[in-house]
């Protein structure tokens, strides 16, 4: 029986993982079962690990670590325990984690554990609800928000993994994935005025926050031009016509050291056939044309050497959060287009869509600027340091700043 002082909390936690749960069983029903044991990504484990990781990382640290339960599983909770995680460094090599077994399990071996974690979950939510606070993540259910968390982090992963593998190896949903077509509104550039930007978090006013989120800094940041919408596959295509990709004067030295060992001539997504390009989704091979003023989807590493071709930069963390979320005031807003908490014309929230989002349509930003960007670049480049807070204020004059690229995060969930 659950007590009627928690009963609301209980309920709405419930709720959260039945949503999270529902929506992680929608991605690996796109795989198909003979697929389970692909490894699209080199420096990722075979999708049928991330079926069993995301099980085992709530069990390890919810019921074992909060309410110190037994095993449940003593193989599985370690060969699921952690994945691949390459170095911020040096992306060829990995963090410590499990030893790889010699074989698998089956998958449906996998998914009776999955579905034990879960029961398990859900009958003891009320008693971590309730458990004594004597450990950081037994406060405020901190734990069961995390493993909420970390599944939602992971859902993006798998997004851009399954994308990467073959479409013979896909189940397509159904209904179909629809692809209208639009016309991008035009970018311009937009001056931010000087002012102020908060990176990161007060630890004691989120229910989880991970590690580098904390603490809360403010900073200063001087005055700077930026695009008004991200860039777009057709914008990049100028870039690969005009022979970026080898073009060595650039890059930076790690960037193209990069690129020339994954032997990368064009964004990862893009497919040139009989001189024509085409665009790959997650689910489909679509002409060109369709996903033109699309966000182009790209790695940091590409992202930086277009605005450098383009005669700009990326802009600092700070001066992205300044554009998204500063106000003419100097106040900060909550999201990008104000307080109110999201709707759908916000942005492609909860796998709205089986596709990127307009540039020009969101999010309906109101910053200092209006910029409607709000994306963050993502890829398997080489990846910037762990963020150290008062660095990122750092830039030698104010000058232009390309938007980043999109991310899984901003266009596909």
């Amino acid at each position: 029986m659950v007590t009627a002082s928690v009963a609301p909390v209980v309920a709405e936690l419930e709720q959260r993982f039945h949503v999270t749960w529902e929506r992680t069983d929608r991605l690996f029903a796109l795989v198909a079962g003979d697929a389970m044991l692909d490894r699209p990504i080199p420096l990722r484990h075979p999708l049928i690990f991330y079926v069993g990781h995301l099980s085992a990382f709530a069990w390890n640290h919810v019921c074992r670590g909060v309410l110190g339960g037994p095993s449940l599983d003593a193989r599985l909770d370690e060969i699921f325990d952690r994945g691949i995680d390459p170095d911020v460094d040096d992306p060829t090599r990995c963090h410590p984690h499990p030893a790889v077994p010699d074989e698998w399990p089956e998958l449906g071996e996998v998914l009776a554990y999955r579905d034990r974690v879960r029961a398990e979950i859900l009958s003891s939510m009320q008693d971590i609800v309730i458990a004594p606070s004597t450990t950081v993540m037994a406060v405020n259910a901190r734990a069961l928000v995390m493993a909420l968390e970390h599944e939602q982090m992971h859902q993006e992963t798998l997004l851009y993994i399954v994308q990467q593998l073959p479409a013979e190896r896909k189940v397509r949903p159904r209904p179909p994935a629809v692809y209208p077509e639009w016309d991008a509104l035009r970018t311009r550039p937009i001056a931010i005025p000087g002012g102020t930007a908060t990176l990161g978090a007060d630890f004691g006013k989120l229910d989880f926050g991970w590690d580098n989120e904390f603490p809360s800094v403010t900073v200063t940041v001087p005055e700077f031009v930026i695009d008004s919408t991200p860039v777009t596959n057709a914008e990049f295509l100028q870039f690969v016509a005009a022979g970026g990709y080898g073009r060595r004067e650039l890059w930076d030295e790690a960037d193209w050291t990069w690129k020339e060992r994954t032997g990368l001539r064009h964004p990862t997504f893009w497919t040139l056939r009989d001189g024509v390009w085409r665009y790959r989704t997650v689910l489909d091979e679509l002409r060109f044309g369709t996903a033109r003023d699309w966000p182009v989807y790209v790695s940091l590493a590409e992202a930086r050497v277009f605005a450098r071709w383009r005669g700009g930069r990326l802009p600092t963390e700070a001066e992205f959060h300044r554009a998204a979320y500063g106000t003419p005031g100097g106040a900060e807003r909550s999201f990008p287009w104000g307080d109110e908490a999201p709707r759908p014309e916000h942005g492609n929230f909860h796998f709205a869509y089986w596709r990127r989002s307009r540039s020009a349509r969101i999010p309906r930003a109101r910053a200092p600027g209006a910029c409607t960007s709000s994306s963050a670049t993502a890829g398997n480049g080489p990846r910037p340091r762990s963020r150290r807070f008062p660095a990122s204020t750092r830039t030698s004059r104010p000058t232009r700043a390309t938007p980043p690229t999109s991310s899984t995060a901003s266009t596909t969930c």
